[in-house]
């Protein structure tokens, strides 16, 4: 366990809507989850989502929501719970790419050396944690710009997925369909208020690593867009 995973414990909370399973800790919360909206008595059917009011036939269905760590499924109106089940399906399965991780060559800034790493996210969600010859734990909230390279192209070709969101609130783009090969991160490193940039390459020694490294970033590039998306929620 790294030690940006030595503190996860969680405890079972009752709020109006439900149950909740929550870090112990507000600071360790996953930057993945929703706050609660405000209470409104159950007699006015609000979303647990949205916090808005809806009649009874339009807030009656139950969908799970992972984001706010609720146990069971709860009331939503008919377009949270759209949202809330798409959202659902990175849960079981991106995420969980993520967490497996997988192996990439890694650039640090203008260096010319690359070194092989297994690159994962921790399993508080909070932080991509590099594991090689060297260590490094990058922390989710500091990154500032996620660029996936898809095969064919350089960066800032047309066919490059870009979200350079996670701290601003700057264009995105999209690009087509091509398998992604590589990752170009920026981040801030605590303290300091310079920007680091780190290269990930998928290893081309292997067909199964080349495979397993294409789709950790196809669950990055949901991941990033995920959050770029959920910043005004």
């Amino acid at each position: 366990m790294s030690g940006c995973e030595a503190c996860d414990a969680k405890k079972l909370v009752r709020s109006p809507s439900g149950l909740r399973m929550v870090p112990e800790h507000r600071s360790a919360r996953s930057p993945f989850g929703l706050d609660e909206p405000p209470w409104v008595p159950d007699k006015e059917h609000h979303c647990r989502r949205c916090g808005k009011c809806f009649c009874d036939k339009c807030c009656s269905k139950k969908v799970p929501l992972p984001r706010m760590c609720f146990v069971d499924p709860v009331r939503q109106c008919a377009e949270c719970a759209l949202i809330s089940q798409k959202e659902t399906e990175f849960y079981d399965k991106q995420l969980k790419v993520l967490m497996n991780g997988a192996t990439f060559f890694v650039t640090l800034g203008t260096s010319d050396k690359s070194e092989l790493m297994v690159c994962r996210l921790s399993n508080n969600q909070r932080y991509l944690v590099l594991d090689g010859d060297s260590h490094y734990e990058i922390e989710i909230i500091q990154i500032s710009t996620v660029q996936i390279l898809t095969e064919g192209f350089t960066p800032g070709e047309k066919d490059i997925h870009t979200y350079t969101s996670l701290l601003e609130s700057q264009h995105i783009t999209e690009g087509g369909n091509t398998r992604a090969i590589g990752m170009i991160l920026q981040y801030k490193v605590p303290g300091s208020e310079e920007l680091t940039q780190m290269k990930f390459t998928a290893s081309e020694d292997f067909s199964c690593n080349k495979k397993l490294s294409a789709s950790w970033l196809a669950a990055m590039h949901k991941a990033t867009k995920l959050l770029y998306e959920s910043r005004d929620q």
